[in-house]
């Protein structure tokens, strides 16, 4: 079952890099959320979509939004990728595919990989609500941008 919008958001930790856990419990209820779980580090999409925000991040930083990436990549390797392609926020290792499972963004299998997150956003807001929530089984189609942009400023719902 995946998560809805309007749906109250679980909260979790996973690492960032080798041996630093993030707490995203800690931040709902408190701060606009961004998750983009993305199927693997270094894919064509994937780098364009995290490139994506990298390039255009001073158009997220007035919206005050905490985004985090999430792949089921090691911590060795989300680290890496963040360093290599300049991503200015954390790409957490969901490398026990328990929270993209949780938020129904997990294939059971994608071109013969077994267990690669689905390509999926979701926005929370302030209150701990899921506000926004998109999910791919198509691993080429390219998050909405401004979809998801209009949903941290609160301009729409998902």
């Amino acid at each position: 079952m995946s998560i809805q919008t309007g749906d109250s958001a679980p909260g979790f930790a996973l690492p960032s890099k080798p041996g630093e856990m993030v707490d995203i419990g800690e931040f709902i209820g408190q701060d606009k959320i961004v998750l983009l779980f993305f199927p693997l580090a270094f894919s064509s999409v994937c780098t364009e979509e995290m490139c994506y925000f990298r390039d255009h991040w001073t158009e997220w930083e007035p919206l005050n939004a905490r985004v985090f990436g999430i792949c089921v990549d090691s911590p060795f390797v989300t680290e890496k990728f963040r360093q290599e392609e300049n991503i200015p926020f954390p790409i957490l290792s969901d490398f026990n595919r328990e929270v993209s499972a949780l938020y129904g963004a997990l294939h059971e299998e994608l071109r013969g990989l077994k267990g690669v997150t689905k390509r999926a956003a979701f926005v929370i807001g302030e209150d701990g609500i899921i506000t926004y929530a998109w999910v791919s089984e198509d691993p080429s189609v390219q998050v909405n941008f401004e979809e998801v942009k209009a949903a941290v400023r609160g301009d729409q719902e998902g």
